[in-house]
Formats: structure tokens, C-alpha cells, sequence
């Protein structure tokens, strides 16, 4: 789950609906080439293909990690699993 935290007066971070590139689905966090932003749950779960381990997602971010990446962390997977 998330490990960072929202600010209810900031808009830097937010939770966002995705599709994020995952080959193994263990990972909770995500650098921004692997997570492509989308405009809603539907959409995300249309654009999935997990054939080419694209998976819709609720993540948050983006964070900028200590080596300076920006980074998305995973709220959930909107596929359960599947």
C-alpha cells in the first residue's frame, strides 16, 4: 500500500486512476515510465492487456524519491488479480 501521505492543501500529490506496465505484480511502488495516467477506472480497465502486463490501477503520486525519480505508489489493483 501507499507509503506516503496526502496533503489535503497541496496538489502536487494525488491519487490517480492508471495503467501501469507490471511484469511481476508483487512491486507497490512504480518510476513514471511504467504508469501512464488515465482519466477514469473505465478507461484504465479498457486500455488493460494483460498479455503485454498492462494492469489498471489506483496509485498516488507523483513522489520524488531520494535519487530524484518521480515515483507512483500503488493504492490498488482495479483488477483485483485477474
Amino acid at each position: 500500500m501507499a507509503r506516503i501521505g496526502l496533503d489535503p492543501d497541496g496538489s502536487i500529490v494525488n491519487e490517480h486512476c492508471a495503467l501501469i506496465y507490471a511484469p511481476r505484480r508483487g512491486r507497490d511502488r512504480f518510476p513514471e515510465n511504467c504508469v501512464r495516467l488515465m482519466e477514469s477506472e473505465a478507461a484504465a480497465r479498457a486500455a488493460a492487456d494483460s498479455g503485454a502486463h498492462l494492469y489498471p490501477a489506483r496509485v498516488l503520486g507523483p513522489s520524488r524519491s531520494s535519487e530524484g525519480f518521480r515515483l507512483y505508489y500503488l493504492v490498488c489493483w482495479l483488477d483485483a488479480g485477474e
